[in-house]
């Protein structure tokens, strides 16, 4: 029995005894915390208030700091903007200059039309054997400038002043040559014609001193004889048209046909051409006038036209074709007495 009470109360005698020594070891192990010194409340504060002074003096240190370079950028931003602006007109000097070459050439305009597309000059010519005018272009856009056919369907005809009313367009010249079907009664442009960057009736390889003529995707003038269509294809035309003959090539005269030279001599002409800074230039002789003169001869106009400082010079479709419109007014007077239908116009937006 005693054994049995011993092996009972064994348990309970080992709880005792563990939680016993686990207090003491407490009391051991506790550490010895010496007091806080206590700091008043007033001290606190005025601690706090130096710190705040001291931030609030960096703080305007910085915003001085701030303030001057915020002056030295603003004053180096309009150093660089003055050196920018004298840059830049540095840069346009020379195109201005060669500009106001060609303008007292041509003398002063008796129309003026400019706007965010177009800068558009209209000059008198009168020279002895003919009269006329010449039309100085600056394409500022690519929709200053387009080629359309007559009521926009091939095959119909109408005349330039039609056309630039349907359209809205500030002034139009007849484009190329045509050819009529007397069996429909329909006009046809002549040759290779080109509308919105296609082919209108497919590519005719040049024959008979025939070229093609128009402007390419950047809204510069393209021409010359073509005698396969991927060596125009590579010049991304636009639009443009065909006649005869090509008058100037790095202003160099060209070789006239001898039926050009006499077939007629003298009549209304329309010529396009180009300046090196890629305005364009457009020639519009008169037929007869009222003292007898007839028109111009091409090698006159070659003449002139180097005179004038072109590049390239290229002769449209002449005679009872050539119409010259501005601001809906026919400025030249047409060989035929009144303007002739024609299936193709160059035409000019503001």
């Amino acid at each position: 029995m005693n054994r049995l009470l011993i092996l009972t109360l064994a348990p309970f005698i080992g709880i005792m005894v563990w939680l016993y020594s686990t207090t003491i070891l407490m009391e051991i192990s506790q550490p010895n915390l010496s007091p806080v010194p206590s700091v008043s409340i007033n001290q606190q504060a005025n601690d706090l208030l130096i710190d705040l002074n001291t931030a609030e003096s960096h703080i305007q240190e910085i915003e001085s700091s701030l303030s001057n370079l915020f002056d030295i950028y603003n004053k180096s931003a309009d150093t660089a903007n003055q050196l920018v602006n004298t840059a830049s007109a540095q840069v346009d000097k020379p195109g201005i200059i060669y500009d106001n070459r060609i303008i007292s050439k041509l003398g002063t305009p008796t129309k003026h039309i400019q706007s965010e597309n177009i800068d558009l000059k209209l000059f008198n010519i009168t020279e002895d054997t003919y009269k006329g005018y010449a039309v100085k272009i600056d394409l500022k856009t690519d929709d200053a400038m387009d080629m359309v056919l007559a009521k926009d369907e091939l095959g119909k005809s109408e005349t330039t002043l039609q056309a630039v009313q349907r359209t809205g367009a500030i002034a139009g010249i007849n484009a190329g040559g045509f050819a009529d079907d007397w069996r429909t009664g329909k006009r046809y442009p002549l040759s290779t014609t080109i509308v919105d960057g296609s082919y209108v009736t497919g590519f005719e390889a040049s024959f008979k001193d025939l070229f093609f003529v128009g402007l390419d995707d950047e809204g510069k003038l393209i021409g010359g004889n073509f005698y396969n269509r991927a060596d125009l294809d590579n010049l991304s035309p636009q639009f443009g048209a065909t006649f005869v003959p090509i008058l100037i090539q790095n202003q160099t005269k060209q070789s006239i046909p001898s039926k050009w030279l006499t077939s007629p001599k003298r009549a209304a002409r329309t010529v396009i051409a180009n300046y090196k800074n890629d305005h364009l230039l457009f020639i519009v002789t008169e037929g007869q006038d009222s003292i007898g003169k007839y028109g111009a001869s091409l090698p006159e106009l070659q003449d002139k036209l180097l005179e004038l400082g072109v590049i390239d010079a290229y002769n449209l479709d002449g005679g009872g074709s050539t119409s010259l419109v501005i601001n809906g007014s026919t400025i030249n007077r047409p060989s035929d007495g009144k303007l002739r239908p024609l299936p193709t116009h160059f035409l000019f937006f503001k």
